[in-house]
């Protein structure tokens, strides 16, 4: 088997650096684009503001369900830079993440459902304005709802990847620890979010850095190619 005719492990690696970066900035700018609009407690505002800016509105929609298409082509990137080191725990990275992407695709309905019943004609005829609003304004708390629900995968997926990158010999065991600890970051943040609602700490804002750290790693530095070249050997 001739590893170099059949991958360039480093052309690979920076593929997958790349792949992290619309994510990242999609998702910052959603976020942004949102919470420009979004009142938390006050439904008349929050409606008003949806109302005057929805194409603004949808646009962070559309960005949420770009992020996630983009994810598949970047785990899957992942998997065959990692196959080499174990092919099962590289299965197991890649099936946790892909479950998550159905779940936050089919969490942006909660925030499009919103819009929908700010326009809906017959729904205004049955119930009063401000009873329209108040509804709006649950659907996109249930969206919240709904990104937590995402963090159990988001977490899981990062442990076999942390234990593949520790393992692997060609990347910093240092970031795959940093991985598998923010692992446990998304989890804790998961089950405080439901158990302790007013615990008021993402432990995601210390630990959730990991994939910012390997994704430079990626781009800059890339992989030690002799060594990922004995891996993809061994592995034959």
């Amino acid at each position: 088997m001739n590893t170099k005719e059949n991958m360039n492990p480093n052309k690979t690696a920076r593929i997958a650096g790349l792949l992290y970066i619309p994510p990242w900035i999609l998702s910052l700018v959603a976020v942004v684009l949102r919470q420009s609009l979004i009142v938390p407690g006050d439904a008349a505002t929050t409606a008003n503001n949806i109302l005057a800016s929805e194409l603004m509105f949808h646009l962070s929609i559309v960005m949420d369900l770009i992020v996630q298409v983009v994810f598949v082509w970047l785990v899957l990137v992942l998997y065959k830079l990692l196959k080499p080191v174990n092919k099962n725990q590289a299965v197991l990275m890649s099936i946790l993440f892909l479950v998550s992407v159905p779940i936050a695709m089919l969490n942006t309905l909660n925030q499009f459902a919103a819009t929908v019943l700010l326009n809906n004609a017959e729904i205004l005829t049955a119930f009063s304005t401000d009873q329209v609003h108040v509804l709006a304004l649950q659907f996109l708390e249930l969206h919240g709802v709904g990104i937590r629900i995402a963090y159990i995968f988001w977490g899981l997926w990062l442990f076999p990847f942390g234990y593949l990158v520790y393992k692997s010999g060609f990347l910093p065991k240092i970031l795959g620890l940093y991985l598998m600890i923010s692992c446990f970051g998304y989890l804790i943040d998961f089950a405080t979010f439901f158990f302790l609602p007013y615990f008021g700490i993402s432990i995601n804002l210390f630990t959730g850095w990991a994939e910012l750290l390997v994704c430079l790693w990626l781009l800059i530095k890339g992989v030690n190619v002799e060594s990922w070249e004995k891996r993809a050997l061994d592995s034959a």
